[in-house]
């Protein structure tokens, strides 16, 4: 049997907008004709695409699968539009990847660089808060989400969260002399730059000073860690960052690394959605070997 298309347009619409009303609405149909639509494109292909929640709509495995294989279709019907246009093609893969505003845009750079160059790849980067991330994860307006932290799924939520890489925090400073210091009792009295309380960094950070009656100076608490690279570079004060973070300034020797702190460590994560069959791409990024992630940036 031949698919569909014109079903296929409804399903993914309804998809797209999350909610049958609204869908309809923008359709210029009636709701009842858009169920009995998208009911005929089920029975066709043998699957349920939503799960019905009284008035909610939530996609199956296989609404996920052909929510994908919809989205390449209709966008390369606006590319063959487009061609006809402007004469020019425009036949590229699209992926698109949130990541955490506080996330390392070092870090960033380095997960994404198999990826970068490709004519044949469009990459539409986002970033926001992990929550905000998390809703455009589920309603699929976004791939897969790079996170300092992960996140437990549910039959409701099927995320998956995969750990990247792990390195250690380390007291990053100006290169003043060459000693090493007394790690953490070297803080005790100094002007320090940190994470946010909300940070899992800083929190880790406090537990280290209570317990070692160490009381560093705090003269700035900064969530944004491109924020902390330069305040670090420009103030040359002491802060407790992830190498990764000043990787340039420490090749450069602006910055000297003066040890990791014990016990505290910046974790990195990967969180897509629980699939079957899972995209080429995403999977190409999450095979990467993770030492290479934090030691094979470019320079």
């Amino acid at each position: 049997m031949r698919l569909n298309y014109h079903h296929l347009y409804y399903f993914w619409t309804v998809a797209r907008v999350g909610h049958l009303t609204k869908a309809a609405e923008s359709l210029h149909i009636s709701q009842s004709a858009l169920s009995g639509q998208i009911r005929k494109l089920e029975e066709s292909l043998g699957h349920d695409l939503f799960i019905r929640e009284g008035r909610r709509l939530r996609l199956s495995e296989a609404g996920r699968v052909a929510f994908n294989y919809a989205e390449d279709i209709f966008r390369q019907g606006e590319e063959l539009a487009a061609l006809f246009r402007s004469g020019s093609q425009t036949n590229r893969e699209i992926l698109k990847v949130g990541a955490v505003a506080t996330l390392s845009r070092n870090f960033q750079e380095g997960f994404l660089r198999p990826l970068l160059g490709r004519k044949d790849l469009e990459l539409k980067l986002q970033s926001g808060s992990l929550d905000d991330l998390l809703r455009r994860l589920s309603a699929h307006r976004l791939d897969l989400i790079l996170s300092n932290q992960p996140v437990q799924g549910d039959e409701q939520n099927p995320w998956r969260s995969r750990r990247l890489a792990r390195q250690p925090v380390s007291v990053i400073g100006p290169p003043s002399d060459n000693s090493m210091p007394d790690l953490p009792k070297f803080l005790h009295g100094r002007n320090l730059i940190v994470p946010g309380p909300d940070n899992h960094i800083r929190q880790a950070f406090d537990q280290i000073c209570e317990y070692h009656g160490i009381y560093p100076n705090i003269i700035a608490e900064v969530d944004d860690m491109a924020m902390m690279r330069l305040l670090t570079r420009d103030t040359r004060n002491f802060a407790v960052l992830p190498p990764v973070v000043v990787r340039d300034e420490l090749r450069a020797g602006v910055l000297r690394d003066y040890g990791a702190l014990p016990g505290v460590y910046e974790e990195f994560y990967a969180i897509s959605i629980r699939r079957q069959f899972q995209q080429s791409l995403v999977s190409e990024l999450l095979t990467q070997p993770a030492d290479e992630l934090l030691t094979s940036l470019p320079g």
